[in-house]
């Protein structure tokens, strides 16, 4: 699942622009500030990293052209209350891949976060395919035999994770930490959202079945 980091040192708009990004079908992990941002980032690789441009620790704009210097290429959005053009240029020469002036709105705010993300140097194909089945994960587009397949956010996430897992069983609990960005234990009943959007997507793909129930854990996605 693609994944993005957010670096926001405010709870309320940390917590209103995760669940935004989450809703997009993108797994999230957020973090306060650049010390456990560095730490994040250390542990796993992001499609694109959000930073508020002033945190308690630092300004953002410094500690990224750092990382650019050491050959850092994650896109990256900054937030900030600076709306000054000479703000918006120096942006841009220490890093930036995009900046967008707060107050903003979070449906603009998850479209230039996906852009980046499909701009990004995963080592995902950009485009996955399974007989006539082609998942164009830039575009976010689904295609059966040459039909375009209408999919929701979640159905596009659960779809995307089962086809790059292809020929493997998987959780239950696995695709909702996976395309919910939550802990299994975090979801109380965590069948229901699964199957849900599994059987939906079923539906949508049609015949010949491409998601196979695997009796007492989850799905497999491909032949039988």
């Amino acid at each position: 699942m693609t994944t993005v980091m957010v670096v926001e040192d405010d709870e309320n708009m940390r917590v209103a622009v995760a669940a935004q990004l989450s809703a997009a079908g993108l797994g999230v992990h957020v973090c306060g500030d650049l010390a456990e941002a560095g730490r994040a980032l250390g542990a796993r690789g992001y499609a694109c990293a959000v930073f508020d441009r002033m945190l308690p620790d630092g300004d953002s704009l410094g500690y990224v052209d750092a990382l650019r210097r050491q050959g850092w290429h994650t896109p990256v959005l900054f937030l900030t209350a600076r709306d000054s053009p000479a703000d918006r240029v120096a942006g841009f020469e220490h890093g930036a891949d995009d900046y967008l002036v707060k107050p903003f709105a979070m449906a603009e705010l998850t479209q230039r976060v996906l852009n980046l993300c499909s701009r990004s140097g995963s080592d995902r194909p950009s485009v996955l395919r399974h007989d006539d089945l082609v998942v164009d994960c830039a575009r976010r587009e689904v295609r059966r035999a040459d039909v375009l397949l209408t999919l929701s956010n979640k159905e596009f996430a659960v779809l995307e994770y089962l086809l790059v897992r292809s020929g493997q069983a998987v959780s239950r609990a696995e695709l909702l930490e996976h395309c919910w960005a939550a802990a299994p234990e975090e979801m109380g009943d965590k069948s229901n959202p699964v199957d849900a959007v599994v059987k939906r997507l079923r539906r949508k793909l049609r015949e010949p079945e491409l998601i196979h129930a695997v009796r007492g854990l989850g799905y497999r996605f491909g032949a039988r």
